[in-house]
């Protein structure tokens, strides 16, 4: 599809079923009707930026912060396992109490219990993503957010555009599964742009790519914006994988927290992952990316339990595997 298809599919209101099941199709002829769970530990909700959609924002001063120790981050990584998970997603702020060192050593400790490890901590240099890939780290999830590059300025106070898609590339070099994706639905972010988000991620050659609808924060900047962007964000996340057939596509949580069934609208419409929150106790509530987020009152074990029913009533089974792109296999041992 070329950028003048891609904007016309993503504006057709009318016929977004029919693009919902198209992109269904492509995914279960590619990628089959497994879908693969990711338990999420939100480890830590300090942040050195200040970006002007996200509740983490550094100055944002009505946020109790917080920081796992790295016996509490085991402790939850273990009772994750328990609950059967295969892979773990480890995400954060950009919180540089965990420097290098740190955190490559909660790598090495999280990687002896067998798992495929996603992180998604930000911005680092080359070193540290070279480090935590030695540590054992298989995938690292970082957004593009937007690829207007005014827009992303904007938003993003004191960050670089160019900076952020070379440590993408830096990610990809180092062998990682490279995970990426946008946010839908930003204050002054045009269909065009979207449509050029999407065929960045496709050139650059993401392994996973999330596609998130943006819900205004009550503590940012953008606290009086419209936070009515679910089927936009679907008919993105169809398009994309229209565009990358076998790649893995998360059903966001953000989705279910602007419609009840929102994660089972994006799994009937391309989705083949999902991403429970396995974080323990208080810290469920103050990882507050934007307000009224799904499941933060339950326990990991019911969220856990929940969804699975939920796969189970479309007709769908949960991943038996470590549901990498293309298969892909994880380091299980130390190197």
């Amino acid at each position: 599809m070329n950028k003048n298809e891609i904007v016309r599919l993503l504006s057709d209101e009318e016929n977004e079923t029919a693009l919902l099941q198209a992109a269904d199709k492509v995914r279960k002829d590619n990628v089959g009707d497994e879908v693969h769970l990711r338990g999420l530990i939100e480890f830590s909700n300090i942040c050195r930026n200040n970006c002007l959609y996200c509740g983490l924002r550094r100055d944002n001063k009505q946020l109790s912060r917080y920081h796992m120790n790295e016996e509490e981050l085991l402790q939850t990584a273990k009772s994750a396992v328990d609950m059967g998970f295969k892979t773990l997603v480890l995400q954060s702020g950009e919180d540089m109490y965990y420097t290098r060192e740190r955190m490559s050593r909660i790598i090495e400790q999280i990687k002896k219990l067998k798992v495929a490890l996603t992180l998604s901590i930000g911005e680092r240099e080359y070193a540290d993503y070279k480090a935590f890939r030695e540590a054992g780290a298989d995938r690292y999830l970082m957004r593009i957010e937007t690829t207007d590059k005014d827009l992303y300025h904007r938003l993003d106070p004191g960050m670089s555009w160019q900076r952020r898609h070379e440590c993408l590339m830096m990610i990809k070099e180092l062998g990682y599964e490279l995970g990426s994706g946008i946010m839908v639905g930003l204050p002054e972010q045009s269909i065009e742009s979207i449509a050029d988000d999407l065929l960045y991620l496709q050139k650059i050659g993401v392994d996973m790519a999330g596609i998130g609808p943006f819900i205004a924060h009550p503590q940012t900047p953008l606290k009086n914006n419209a936070s009515n962007n679910l089927h936009l964000s679907l008919r993105t996340m169809a398009v994309m994988r229209l565009l990358l057939p076998d790649i893995n596509i998360p059903a966001t949580t953000a989705m279910e927290s602007l419609h009840p069934q929102g994660r089972i609208m994006a799994l009937k419409g391309g989705a083949n992952v999902v991403m429970p929150n396995v974080t323990e106790g208080e810290y469920r509530k103050l990882y507050e990316l934007y307000p009224g987020k799904a499941c933060v009152d339950d326990t990991p074990l019911h969220c856990r339990t929940c969804i699975g029913a939920k796969i189970a009533a479309i007709g769908r089974s949960i991943g038996s595997g470590y549901g990498g792109h293309n298969n892909r296999q994880p380091q299980l041992v130390n190197p």
